[in-house]
Order: C-alpha cells, then sequence, then structure tokens
C-alpha cells in the first residue's frame, strides 16, 4: 500500500539532495516520477529543485490554487510507470493541499515524499507543515548541527547586517546568507524564549 512521507528538518539539513537522490534512485530503475516545487521559491525562474551542492532537476511549479489530485488525474493519463511523487519545500502547501497528496496515495496508490521545514523564524509553525505532521503515514526526521555541534531544530533568520531578527513575513527565501540553523538553547539565546515569543503574540 503506497505511504505519504514527510521528511522534515531545520534549514540547510539537506533536504533538496535527499529528495533528488532518491528521485535518481527511482530513475534509475526504470521508475517514473513526477517532482513539485512551490513558485515562491523557484530560482530564477526556472522550474527546478536546486540543492545547495549544485543537483538540480526540472520541477512542476505549484502555488496556493494549484490541485494536486486533478493535475496527477491528468498525468496518469500520459504515463504509465508513475511510482512516486516529490515535494520540495513542501511546508508551503496549504492545508487543501496536503489532503489531495493523502488522497492520492490512498486512491491512486502512488506513494508521496514531502520534504520541508517544521517551524519559521519564530518558532511557528507553517500551515502546511501542521497537516504533513498530523497526516502523514511516516515522519522522517532529516538532521543538522547548531554550530555549538548539537543538534539544530531551529530557524534563526539574518537581518542585511548578519544579526538575528524578528522582523518581517513568514515567507523570506534565503539560504545560508539569510537563515541559520540552531539548537533551541541558541534559539532562545539569539532570539528569546519560546515562552516569551507566544506571550508577545498574544499581546498583539
Amino acid at each position: 500500500m503506497a505511504k505519504f512521507y514527510f521528511y522534515y528538518s531545520a534549514m540547510n539539513a539537506g533536504k533538496s539532495t535527499t529528495l533528488l537522490q532518491s528521485n535518481y534512485n527511482y530513475h534509475e530503475r526504470g521508475m517514473e516520477t513526477i517532482l513539485f516545487a512551490p513558485k515562491c521559491n523557484n530560482h530564477c525562474g526556472e522550474p527546478i529543485i536546486y540543492s545547495r551542492i549544485g543537483l538540480r532537476q526540472k520541477a512542476t511549479l505549484f502555488d496556493s490554487n494549484f490541485h494536486f489530485w486533478h493535475h496527477i488525474q491528468e498525468e496518469l493519463k500520459k504515463m504509465e510507470n508513475l511510482c512516486c511523487i516529490l515535494v520540495d519545500e513542501a511546508h508551503f502547501l496549504t492545508k487543501t493541499q496536503v489532503a489531495q497528496l493523502v488522497m492520492i496515495t490512498k486512491k491512486s496508490h502512488i506513494p508521496v515524499l514531502c520534504y520541508g521545514l517544521r517551524s519559521d523564524f519564530m518558532a511557528e509553525p507553517f500551515p502546511g507543515s501542521i497537516y504533513l505532521l498530523a497526516w502523514a503515514d511516516k515522519l522522517v526526521e532529516l538532521k543538522t548541527i547548531c554550530y555549538c555541534g548539537k543538534k539544530a531544530t531551529m530557524n534563526v533568520r539574518m537581518d542585511d547586517k548578519q544579526q538575528p531578527t524578528k522582523k518581517g513575513s513568514q515567507i523570506c527565501i534565503g539560504g545560508n546568507e539569510r537563515y541559520l540553523s540552531v539548537c533551541m538553547h541558541h534559539f532562545n539565546t539569539m532570539i528569546g524564549s519560546v515562552e516569551d515569543i507566544a506571550f508577545e503574540r498574544a499581546e498583539v
């Protein structure tokens, strides 16, 4: 039976690299795949998934209005051996889109592998991640490390002066120049405790 997977981590843990390696493994065995990536995070306007180590692969771009179920049903009319669907930056999915991907695994019997973040730079969960964590058949943590050597679980956003910041919208695209993966201790040191952040937001 096909399963729905969510591979999650902090920033810069190699999620896209892992996705592209999985995609390569399918193709090496003569199996077809479809890759998806969010429009808001495409590189130079190209419909590709790009990893920090230089790997890249063409992908279908999605936004909040994209309908995964309808798209896959149309693709199945053209593809004889579709064996896997892979979604990069899956935290940008909507609740409805996560439900559509679940339906693909259960009704079309195609495995879906989603890769993304749990939380943003203010320790708030992304809407898509809430339902990926709740509905995935299997959760897999991809690990990376804080500069102290401990496991990194949080994301800190840096401003133009490379200082930690609490400012900005939830979506702000960037790599190593914009985000730092840290453990909870150093997140609390750099940004403030999650208790204080929760209190601040409750007061707004």
